[in-house]
């Protein structure tokens, strides 16, 4: 009997802990409507079905629950596949894929400003005149690089410091 209660006990809490690292993610239009009724950065990972980089960054990163806490609080984390071929409207701009720019979507052409590299996250921030400042970081970024990344942006210390000052003296939670 005591060994089921643990065993049902272990279940439980582990399923509490791995549903902690989850990400909910939303569209790119389900984060538009949302910054309206409540401004907040938008996250948004650009990447491909193909970016082994990418998958990397699924599995050890946005699995992290220090990072899935950040997103989930303090973003509205957006995963967007470059490549793919639904429409998107943004702001009023409807892009799609229309195969002119190889195979990526205009929306990721647009969002990285022509720089298609993968994975990139890109922060979209709101600004007081209602408009969203563009700020694209490509690479793969283990969880303790993302923690400071997502800090900088999401508590507005780009505002009264430089990112490379920031990282010096940021104290994370991820190990």
């Amino acid at each position: 009997m005591k060994k089921s209660i643990t065993l049902i006990l272990f279940v439980l809490l582990s399923s509490l802990v791995f549903s902690q690292q989850n990400i909910k993610w939303y569209t790119i239009e389900e984060a538009e409507k949302l910054n309206k009724l409540d401004p907040r950065p938008i996250f948004i990972d650009t990447y491909t079905d193909w970016c082994g980089w990418c998958k990397k960054m699924d599995r050890e990163t946005f699995t992290n629950s220090v990072i899935s806490d950040i997103l989930n609080n303090k973003y509205y984390p957006v995963k967007f596949n470059a490549e793919g071929s639904e429409s998107v409207t943004f702001y009023g701009q409807t892009y799609i894929n229309d195969g002119k720019s190889g195979k990526a979507h205009q929306f990721a052409v647009a969002l990285l400003q022509g720089q298609l590299s993968y994975p990139t996250v890109v922060f979209l921030i709101p600004q007081k005149d209602g408009q969203l400042k563009i700020k694209q970081v490509p690479g793969f970024r283990e969880a303790k690089d993302m923690e400071v990344l997502l800090s900088f942006f999401a508590d507005k210390v780009y505002d009264t410091q430089s990112f490379d000052d920031y990282q010096k003296s940021f104290q994370g939670k991820v190990k």
